[in-house]
């Protein structure tokens, strides 16, 4: 049971859903319903799409160009670390900007983009390595798809809202996401950790 959850809190935090939600929101400013629960799902099912692909051929792709499981989560950790720091120590995810002068279907993709980032997928990739039973990366798959759910649910619940935030990030996002980047971070550092180890002490 603990493993199922820590890959769920690890795939919570890399994809961030209050970030995820603030951004749907100034996304779908002044959409009808119908157009509101087409973007939720069309979003949803993109991120859960490139995550899914990510934890099933991921560790297949590492093996095509010859990297070795171990490494690549020495440099998934150090990545994680990096995206942790960033937003333990500036308070804003990468890429969430949303008073960028864009379009609505602009604001959409960088959503999906922020959600299933780099450092998500290799997040993705690194769980689907270190936890996988015959073959099959079960653990980071279910995490995605209720991390995925929870964020559809959140989206369209938050849509209904008419007030859409704009302007700069409230205390309560800035706090969320120094939270969240403090667990990327450790969680960067284990995986890390365990990934020196492998390297270092063999089969």
């Amino acid at each position: 049971m603990e493993l199922w959850v820590q890959a769920i809190v690890t795939i919570f935090s890399l994809i961030n859903p209050v970030i995820c939600v603030a951004m749907f929101q100034n996304a779908v400013a002044g959409a009808t319903d119908q157009e509101v629960r087409r973007a939720a799902t069309r979003a949803a099912l993109s991120i859960a799409t490139i995550l899914a692909g990510a934890a099933l051929v991921g560790a297949r792709i590492l093996r095509v160009f010859g990297i070795s499981l171990d490494a690549f989560q020495v440099a998934g950790g150090a990545v994680l670390v990096a995206m942790g720091g960033n937003m333990l120590l500036r308070g804003a995810a990468p890429g969430s900007d949303e008073d960028a002068p864009e379009g609505k279907r602009e604001r959409l993709a960088r959503l999906i983009l922020f959600a299933a980032s780099p450092g998500t997928i290799t997040g993705v990739i690194t769980l689907s390595i270190s936890h996988s039973a015959f073959g099959v990366p079960a653990p980071a798959l279910v995490a995605v798809a209720v991390v995925v759910g929870i964020t559809w649910g959140l989206m369209l619940g938050a849509a209904r809202v008419k007030s859409v935030r704009t302007g700069k990030p409230s205390m309560l996002r800035d706090l969320n996401t120094r939270y969240m980047g403090l667990l990327v971070l450790s969680m960067g550092v284990q995986f890390a950790l365990q990934g020196a180890k492998g390297f270092f002490t063999g089969p």
